[in-house]
C-alpha cells in the first residue's frame, strides 16, 4: 500500500441501512465508518446515494459529516439498481480524472459491486469495503484489500447506542432505560456486538504471515505483519478477536504463548514459536454445509415461504446439539448463512422490521432437464434419391453436363426419274493439269 493515501468514500445507503437494520436492529452512523477510514488515510472525497426524500432522518447526520448527497430518482419500474450504477460510474470517473485519489472506499455489502472493486484494482488504486459481515458477501470481503466490519466499528465509541436512544420514540426509550440494548431490539436482549472468536482460530493466519516475511528476509514487525495478514485475508480484523487494537492481539497471542515478542517502544518483532505445538487447522466452512444442506432438506415445506434466520438456527442446534459457528470462523450465526448464500445453498433476503429471511438457495431448484423429443421418421423427401445422368440431386447440386447420344441414320434412297427408274449418277471428269 501506498505511504499516503488520498480516500474517496461512495456509501450505498439504502444498502447499508436495511442490512444493520435487519442484522444488528440499529441504525446507521455514517460518523462511524469515517471515522475508521481516517485512521488509514485522508478523506479527499464523500458521496452518499439514496432516494433522499425518503431518508429525512438520515440527511441530518450527512451533513452534519460533510457527505455529499447524491439523488437517487426510482425508476417507474421500481429499480433497486439505480444507486448502484450511479456509484459505480461516479467511482469510475473519479478514478479517469482525479490522478490525486489513490484510494476508494465502498460503503455497501452488494455483490454486484465486485466489478467495480475489481476494476479498481487493475488501475492500482486501494480498496476498502466498508459493511456488515452478516449482510456483505464474502465474495466481496475476500476481494478488496481491506474489508472493514461494521460490527467492529461498534467498539470505537457509544454513539450509535446514542443515536438509537434520541432517534427512537418517548415510549421505546423507556425500554431502553430498564436494561434492553438498544443496538439489537427484538432479539432476545443480544450483545450488539458478537462474542469474540478464540485466539487459536487466528494462528493459521498468524502463521503463514510470519513464513511469508521469513522468506522475504523481512523483520517481522508489527505493521508489516498486519498488513502481510490483510494481504492474505482482507477480512481479517483483530476486534473480532476481542483486541482493542493490532498491538493488543499481538500482546494477547503473546500471554497466550502463541508466538515470541521481543523489542520496546513499539517496534516489537514477532517470531513463531520454535517449541512444539499442536496443528491448528484453519477453519473451513465449508465442511459443515452438508449439515445444514440436511436440515434445510427436512424443513423444505417450512423453508418455501421463508422462516427468520433465527428459526432457521433453532432446527440446526435441535437436530445438531455440537454445532457451533465460532468453531468455523463465524461469530455468528447470520455470518454462516451469508456465507452459504455465496455457495448457493441458501438465499437471504434483509427485512427492516422482521430481520433476516431465509429461503432455499439454487442448488435446491436444478435447472429442468430438456423435454423429450419424438423420433422423427424418415419423410419421402429425406429419403435417399436416385442420381440420374444429367438431372439435379440432393448429391449432386451441380451434375456435369450430358453426352449427346449418337443417332443411327436411315440409308440414303436413290433419286428416281418421271419414269419410276432409278437415276444413274453422272460420272465424274477427272481433273486433267495442264
Amino acid at each position: 500500500m501506498q505511504d499516503k493515501l488520498n480516500i474517496a468514500v461512495f456509501v450505498d445507503y439504502d444498502n447499508i441501512e436495511i442490512g444493520l437494520k435487519s442484522t444488528l436492529r440499529r441504525e446507521f452512523d455514517v460518523g462511524l465508518p469515517l471515522d475508521a477510514l481516517k485512521e488509514r488515510g485522508d478523506l479527499v472525497a464523500k458521496f452518499a446515494y439514496a432516494n433522499w426524500s425518503r431518508q429525512e432522518g438520515a440527511t441530518r447526520q450527512m451533513a452534519e459529516n460533510a457527505v455529499q448527497m447524491v439523488q437517487r430518482i426510482p425508476s417507474p419500474r421500481g429499480d433497486k439498481n439505480g444507486a448502484d450504477i450511479n456509484l459505480a460510474l461516479d467511482a469510475l470517473e473519479m478514478a479517469f480524472t482525479h490522478n490525486n485519489v489513490n484510494a476508494f472506499a465502498i460503503v455497501s455489502g452488494d455483490s454486484d459491486f465486485i466489478p467495480l472493486v475489481n476494476k479498481l484494482k487493475e488501475y492500482g488504486k486501494t480498496v476498502f469495503v466498508v459493511g456488515g459481515r452478516a449482510f456483505t458477501s464474502t465474495i466481496l470481503q475476500q476481494n478488496c484489500h481491506e474489508f472493514i466490519s461494521y460490527e467492529s466499528l461498534l467498539s470505537y465509541s457509544d454513539r450509535g447506542e446514542t443515536r438509537d436512544r434520541t432517534d427512537k420514540p418517548r415510549e421505546q426509550r423507556s425500554e431502553l432505560k430498564a436494561g434492553q440494548p438498544a443496538g439489537r431490539q427484538g432479539q432476545g436482549g443480544k450483545s450488539p456486538r458478537p462474542a469474540p472468536l478464540d485466539l487459536a482460530q487466528a494462528m493459521p493466519l498468524v502463521e503463514r504471515a510470519l513464513q511469508v516475511l521469513e522468506r522475504r528476509a523481512v523483520q517481522p514487525q508489527l505493521g508489516l505483519l498486519k498488513s502481510t495478514m490483510l494481504q492474505l485475508d482482507s477480512a481479517f480484523s483483530e476486534k473480532a478477536y476481542g483486541a482493542g487494537s493490532f498491538s493488543d492481539f499481538i500482546e494477547r497471542l503473546k500471554r497466550a504463548d502463541y508466538v515470541n515478542v521481543s523489542g520496546t517502544g513499539g517496534r516489537y518483532i514477532i517470531e513463531r514459536k520454535t517449541s512444539a505445538q499442536p496443528d491448528r487447522p484453519a477453519p473451513k466452512p465449508e465442511e459443515s454445509l452438508p449439515l445444514l444442506r440436511d436440515v434445510l432438506e427436512t424443513h423444505r415445506l417450512d423453508l418455501e415461504g421463508g422462516v427468520l434466520a433465527d428459526e432457521l438456527e433453532a432446527w440446526v442446534h435441535e437436530e445438531h446439539p455440537t454445532f457451533d459457528p465460532k468453531n468455523l470462523g463465524f461469530q455468528e450465526f447470520a455470518e454462516f448463512l451469508n456465507y452459504a448464500q455465496d455457495k448457493l445453498v441458501v438465499r437471504i433476503e434483509p427485512d427492516e422490521e422482521k430481520g433476516l429471511i431465509v429461503t432455499l438457495g439454487a442448488e435446491f431448484y436444478p435447472p429442468a432437464l430438456p423435454e423429450p423429443t419424438e423420433p422423427e421418421f424418415p419423410s419421402e423427401e429425406d429419403e435417399k434419391q436416385p442420381i440420374v445422368e444429367g438431372q439435379p440431386s440432393l448429391l449432386e447440386p451441380n451434375p456435369p453436363p450430358a453426352k449427346p447420344k449418337k443417332v443411327a441414320r436411315a440409308p440414303r434412297k436413290a433419286p428416281v426419274g418421271p419414269d419410276g427408274k432409278p437415276l444413274q449418277r453422272r460420272p465424274r471428269k477427272k481433273k486433267v493439269d495442264h
